[in-house]
């Protein structure tokens, strides 16, 4: 635990507010930007390439893309050196993720009205990346007094089950103290908490035939709707607070044959590891239940976010606190489901933090406020600067 917690002149402060107000119009041409070259899910390829440009351009050390399309830079801080020549301190991790749940196919059109910008996934997560971006432009002229990685990851959406961030940690491990995760619609939330997520792939199968010649005989999808208005009837506890969500839902052919396969894709959250544990053993038995001579299924784990946890009274959570309050926002303390979950799982001090509010996240209409993205970008700046204090004097 690092004991110190630096305080930041009010002076400084200051600067970096109208630092953050004079960059603020150019973030939200870069989430624009950014928002309209398409990113789903495994196919980040082209944002990631855009990223890596931006970082070069800014003339970043060590920039490079891996073979997930997670995209890396770094910025030097100034280090004190101990006596073996080894850096003294780590450093700070900045990520944001590069991928959208929209397909390739999906109009990416934006649309401006009142104080709002409208377009899909302008806010998850192009507005974040955009605002990850804008950091590295200011510190790469004002360095932190430790290193700063930055990191526009993929793979955070659905099925990508964090791979990103992953693979991130997996190589930044060993030279991190702390990280920030970037969310563009979260501001004024510090999310805290992953909680526990997995996700399960249900396959029915069973021998098919002819709606009528063969009536009575199993149907892949009927053993799939009866198995599914099971589980919707599975109760669950308020507190620790646990959820399930059917999906997707596929199969069968025609609209007389009997399918022979369906499958159901089902999302388990739980703020408690044994509370999932739970709801997944009484799924996996009423599955079970649903066997017989004709009718099978199979469960395939798709989906495995683990669950961490950072103390409200730990120092990066109080920072995080103090940078919103240096905006007059008051900040309310989250638990959910981000790239987060893999740090914290980790034992990494982690919080996500947002440049501003939205709504109608993960629809074609998702949208943007503009008004808060000043204060928003201004709160990551003063958040990043206070921890970069923090780490120097761990």
């Amino acid at each position: 635990m690092i004991k110190h917690t630096p305080i930041l002149s009010d002076a400084l402060k200051t600067v970096l507010r109208a630092a953050a107000k004079t960059m603020t119009a150019d973030m939200l041409k870069e989430a624009i930007a950014i928002q309209q070259i398409p990113a789903p899910t495994f196919d980040e390829r082209t944002r990631a390439a855009y990223v890596a440009d931006r970082f070069r351009a800014l003339d970043l050390h060590d920039v490079t893309i891996d073979e997930l399309q997670n995209v890396y830079a770094r910025i030097p801080g100034a280090k004190r050196r101990t006596p073996n020549g080894k850096d003294e301190h780590k450093a700070l991790l900045l990520s944001a993720h590069t991928d959208t749940v929209f397909d390739a196919e999906t109009s990416l059109e934006i649309r401006r009205q009142h104080n709002r910008v409208y377009g899909p996934g302008i806010g998850d997560n192009s507005l974040g990346v955009a605002a990850l971006l804008t950091a590295a432009e200011f510190f790469n002229h004002t360095p932190l007094p430790i290193d700063l990685w930055l990191v526009a990851n993929s793979r955070e959406e659905g099925l990508g089950d964090l791979g990103g961030i992953k693979a991130t940690y997996k190589l930044l491990a060993d030279k991190l103290a702390a990280a920030i995760v970037l969310e563009g619609m979260a501001f004024g939330r510090v999310y805290h908490a992953g909680i526990a997520v997995r996700r399960l792939h249900v396959r029915c199968h069973g021998e098919g035939g002819h709606s009528w010649l063969h009536f009575g005989r199993p149907s892949a999808i009927h053993g799939l709707m009866r198995l599914g208005a099971q589980i919707t009837d599975i109760r669950v506890p308020e507190s620790p607070r646990t959820t399930y969500n059917i999906g997707v839902i596929e199969g069968g052919s025609t609209v007389n044959s009997l399918a022979s396969d369906a499958s159901m894709l089902l999302d388990m959250r739980s703020e408690d590891k044994e509370a999932l544990a739970t709801l997944e053993r009484q799924v996996r038995n009423l599955v079970e239940a649903q066997m017989h001579r004709d009718l099978t299924f199979s469960i395939e784990v798709v989906g495995d976010r683990p669950a961490g946890i950072v103390p409200r009274n730990h120092p990066l959570v109080q920072l995080a606190r103090m940078a919103l309050e240096s905006v007059g926002a008051q900040p309310v303390y989250e638990t959910g489901s981000t790239d987060a979950n893999v740090l914290l799982a980790a034992g990494l001090p982690t919080v996500t933090v947002g440049i501003t509010q939205g709504g109608n996240a993960h629809r074609t209409d998702e949208y943007i406020e503009t008004p808060q993205l000043s204060d928003g970008l201004a709160q990551l700046f003063i958040l990043m600067a206070a921890v970069g204090d923090w780490i120097k004097f761990a």
